[in-house]
């Protein structure tokens, strides 16, 4: 199914970043003949972190990706859509080898320096062949430019590339980021540990790091961001938050500063993955303050976030307060209804657990035609607070998934 093109929202766009190069081209993975493969590579040595799904079906390259970045210095991502190459067992396991081994054989790398991601259907083995016959040429373009082309290959269901930067307090460096996302987007993201149409996000500094200290800035990042936002409550198979720092700055920040500028760069690139969730036409930011702990803030963020109910309302433009005190009465957390405020977009609807009225609620029902907007949940007077990002569920969701694979 085609959706329609809007501007992307939300996001800065992509500048080059010093040390890296980008390329992508069209191998045939996808049958609409569109560009499906996509590189990213360290001009020399880099270093590299990454988070990823802790769904415990784990597809072929989330598995590679993990285990190099354990154990060496990885310095480039090959990144396919059109296929998650995802519960394949074996074939998929060697396909995914394959396809490193041909890209590395085009870049004069080793293999175990290339971090592979995949996204598109799962069940389908990748056909490692094609990736096989693209190497040549998708080595070939790379370029410092190219870093939009790289956007738009990774991509499936969206509507639009995902791209966003930011620079790093006292000239430290800069930070670039690329995104892909609209469906089955609910991030679990973390250290690989035995026993999400995907998330994937891919982190770009010239800032001079070791991989520890980026280890840590990007998991903190990712929790504050990519593990606060929904689409449809579904974590993927393939997820993944891959970073590589080149060093060509020169500069080292300082943690705080490494990390609000990645946490800047991955919060525009959630807040554009879930203005484009697939069925959704509006952002809310649930916001949920009061409580004991920020723990107990954030569970009951995510339950209203992830409320079907809720989201369909949303989509109605219907501020239907009720269902959002119902769904975080039911979060599991220890809280009294009597004591709740609730607020729409800046329209207060509830005080003291009872409704302000139907004039009230008609005005956050304008509200809730905003494109984006903030419902603040207050459910007592303790200091825990926690935000998380949703959309709202309309039926386009069903259209695009019920057809997914035809």
């Amino acid at each position: 199914m085609t959706r329609p093109h809007p501007e992307p929202p939300f996001c800065t766009g992509g500048v080059p970043v010093r040390g890296f190069r980008f390329a992508a081209t069209a191998a045939g993975i996808r049958k609409d003949g569109r560009a499906d493969l996509a590189l990213a590579v360290a001009d020399v040595g880099a270093v590299a972190a990454g988070v990823f799904t802790r769904n415990l079906v784990r597809a072929a390259p989330v598995l590679v990706a993990a285990e190099r970045l354990d154990r060496g210095s990885p310095r480039a991502v090959l990144v396919n859509s059109g296929c998650a190459n995802a519960c394949t067992g074996d074939a998929g396991h060697q396909a995914t080898l394959r396809s490193c081994e041909a890209v590395a054989g085009a870049l004069g790398l080793p293999a175990a320096e290339i971090l592979p991601a995949s996204t598109g259907v799962i069940g389908a083995v990748l056909p490692a062949e094609r990736v096989e016959q693209a190497a040549g040429a998708l080595a070939a373009g790379l370029s410092p430019q190219q870093f939009e082309a790289f956007a738009r290959a990774i991509m499936t269901t969206d509507r639009w590339p995902k791209l966003a930067h930011a620079k790093i307090a006292a000239e430290a460096g800069v930070v670039l980021g690329i995104a892909k996302g609209a469906g089955m987007i609910h991030p679990d993201l973390g250290p690989l540990e035995p026993a999400h149409a995907t998330m994937l996000a891919f982190l770009f500094t010239d800032a001079a790091l070791g991989r520890d200290a980026l280890q840590a800035a990007l998991a903190d990042a990712v929790e504050n961001t990519f593990n606060r936002v929904s689409v449809d409550g579904d974590t993927s198979t393939n997820d993944c938050v891959i970073a590589f720092a080149s060093g060509a700055s020169g500069r080292t920040p300082e943690r705080a500063a490494l990390t609000q500028a990645l946490e800047a760069v991955c919060d525009e690139l959630g807040r554009s993955m879930v203005a484009d969730g697939e069925g959704a036409s509006h952002v809310a930011e649930i916001v949920v303050r009061g409580l004991a702990s920020d723990a107990d803030a954030l569970r009951v963020a995510r339950t209203v976030a992830t409320s079907m109910l809720v989201k369909t309302a949303l989509h109605g433009r219907d501020a239907n307060w009720g269902r959002l005190l119902a769904a975080a009465g039911r979060a599991g957390v220890a809280l009294d209804a009597r004591s709740a405020k609730i607020s729409i977009g800046g329209v207060c609807v509830v005080e003291g657990g009872t409704s302000l009225g139907a004039d009230a609620e008609q005005r956050a029902n304008h509200a809730l035609a905003e494109r984006s907007y903030v419902i603040e949940i207050v459910l007592g007077t303790g200091s825990g607070r926690a935000r998380y990002l949703t959309s709202d569920l309309g039926h386009e969701y069903v259209d695009v998934n019920a057809g997914y694979r035809s």
